[in-house]
């Protein structure tokens, strides 16, 4: 269905035309009224006019009587209030249909999302999680916009530790290890492992010797190697399950997968002319990347021992993902600090003729997760805290918080609504902060049930549905909606605008922008409901209150899904 934003960007267009070919409208949503058109005062500039003589002309040209008024403003601007007819029309275009309005893409794109990324044999902790949420709150996004989304989880699985953790694993008996590792006690094993490589020269060299074997391709030690990464990967999605993420074991590709792509990386850069010799090291100068003295800052592919650097698998990634996955567009979500590294990474891509300007290809940076002190959220201990106690607890203290609210729900009804509490407490706190920004993790304020909170709006969706639960016999809406109230305006509005928070928050690859939307749209619901009685209303302002009701919740319920919230019928 077209919104009403889409239908005044094109009424205006048309208008604006006459007088400027290619000139934005620039419609925006208003305080002062419905929308606000403001790009009058930009046209009349280019045409050396004055501003209101300018919006008069467009005020006679544009069609736009039956779906709004219009009245010139201040020095030009153009205040646009819609028809009540409209917005009636609107109502029920929306009771149609289950997008709400949103659009969907008509020519799918093939977009790849980097993800989460723990290592293998290492536990996820709550460095994790803020690429973890995001990546999958645009991943949802994206599949509900209609493209098709190729999740890359880029886990750690290679390289010089994998020797002294195969070793362990062989002292220990393949039996027990696999059942420590299977409880979730990944870090136990790792520490272990360091512990003897560290202290015990035999094992030190066994190890070395093992990672020698495992490069060589040796059929045991891969076997070895593959437990490893197959009980960990198990491991992590049961982590996954707990937030509700969609990753999946066989969207694990790990870096061992680029591995015997990285000398055929190292010798076409070399045959393009573009690897230089640096200190023993084969590197890449990418242009307009300079260090602290101002000279040229290297990219470095293969290390002077031989090795390859971390450079060498991500240009591997990009290279596969753009001629095999055939991506339009590839996003990193990784935390902020790795900005230059990836940034130096495409330039290489694109000067080795791998990453073409047709491909859409983004660092999705995020800051960091601190405690209440505002310093990096670690145990009392000083221990990176465990993703999975994290959710551990949010949940027993939500549960905590339903049987003290005494919630008329059985035991298995109430835990698993402490698990839907938990988990919106948790991804709405993360999502809702500009993702570039740092955020205090504190599970008081983002339990609560009021204020801008995962639960606030969870709750919010299960109060719109008790309404419904209190009918005694089914509504339809009127066929016209007078909308006389200011309170059910101001909430159908919101309503209505719902599909541009979803265009602007996947452009912008800001979840923020969705949660502010979906906040102000409960607020307005609240300011509604206050004001306005629906179920003592007479016919047919009763029915026509409760499909704004109904919009509301069905509004609630898409834009939380996208975010990776459920939204409960009941709390």
């Amino acid at each position: 269905m077209a919104t009403p934003y889409d239908i005044l960007c094109a009424r205006f267009q048309d208008a604006f035309d006459l007088l400027e070919k290619g000139a934005d409208p620039v419609v925006r949503t208003s305080d002062r009224s419905d929308y606000q058109v403001n790009g009058v005062m930009s046209v009349a500039k280019r045409l050396g006019r004055p501003p209101r003589e300018v919006a008069e002309e467009i005020l006679r040209s544009v069609n736009i009587a039956d779906v709004a008024t219009v009245d010139v403003a201040g020095p030009g601007f153009l205040n646009v209030t819609l028809t009540t007819e409209f917005l009636s029309a609107q109502v029920h275009q929306l009771l149609a249909d289950p997008r709400m309005g949103a659009r969907r893409s008509t020519t799918a794109r093939r977009v790849v999302i980097d993800y989460s990324a723990p290592n293998v044999a290492k536990e996820m902790h709550v460095g994790h999680l803020r690429s973890t949420v995001i990546g999958d709150a645009l991943r949802r996004m994206y599949e509900f916009h209609g493209d098709v989304v190729i999740a890359r989880n880029h886990i750690g699985d290679w390289g010089t530790p994998f020797g002294m953790l195969i070793e362990h694993l062989c002292d220990l008996g393949e039996e027990s290890a696999l059942a420590s590792l299977s409880m979730g006690d990944l870090n136990s094993f790792y520490r272990e492992a360091r512990i003897k490589f560290d202290g015990d020269d035999a094992f030190k060299d066994r190890s070395r010797t093992r990672v020698v074997a495992l490069q060589g391709g040796d059929e045991e030690t891969r076997r070895l190697w593959q437990l490893l990464v197959d009980q960990s990967v198990e491991y992590f999605s049961q982590v996954y399950g707990t937030l509700d993420v969609l990753l999946t074991a066989d969207e694990a590709v790990g870096e061992s997968y680029y591995n015997d792509m990285l000398h055929a990386v190292v010798e076409d850069l070399d045959t393009a002319g573009l690897l230089v010799e640096s200190n023993g090291a084969q590197c890449v100068f990418p242009p307009g990347f300079v260090n602290r003295e101002g000279e040229p800052f290297p990219l470095i592919v293969k290390k002077s021992d031989e090795g390859f650097g971390y450079a060498a698998t991500d240009l591997a990634a990009v290279r596969d993902r753009v001629a095999h996955v055939h991506a339009d567009e590839i996003l990193y979500v990784v935390g902020a600090p790795q900005s230059q590294h990836l940034e130096m990474v495409y330039a290489t891509a694109r000067l080795a003729g791998w990453l073409p300007a047709t491909v859409r290809c983004e660092h999705v940076a995020f800051g960091n997760v601190l405690g209440t002190d505002r310093k990096m959220f670690k145990t009392r201990s000083g221990d990176t805290v465990k993703l999975s106690d994290l959710v551990s607890e949010a949940v027993d203290r939500a549960d905590a918080q339903l049987v003290e609210r005494a919630t008329p729900l059985d035991e298995a009804e109430r835990r698993a609504l402490a698990v839907t509490i938990a988990r919106a407490a948790i991804k709405y706190a993360d999502l809702s902060t500009e993702r570039q920004r740092d955020y205090v993790f504190d599970l008081d304020r983002m339990l609560a049930f009021e204020g801008d909170t995962g639960p606030y709006l969870c709750y919010a969706h299960a109060r719109i549905r008790s309404i419904f639960r209190r009918l005694d016999a089914p509504w339809t809406a009127p066929e016209t909606l007078a909308v006389t109230d200011a309170a059910a305006r101001h909430l159908l509005l919101g309503i209505v605008n719902f599909p541009e928070a979803v265009s602007e928050s996947l452009a912008l690859l800001a979840p923020h922008r969705l949660c502010t939307y979906l906040f102000d749209l409960a607020q307005r619901f609240t300011s509604f409901y206050e004001s306005c009685p629906v179920l003592s209303a007479e016919e047919p302002l009763r029915s026509e209150r409760l499909a704004l009701c109904e919009l509301t919740a069905r509004t609630l319920a898409v834009g939380l899904h996208l975010l990776g919230i459920d939204a409960p019928e009941r709390m």
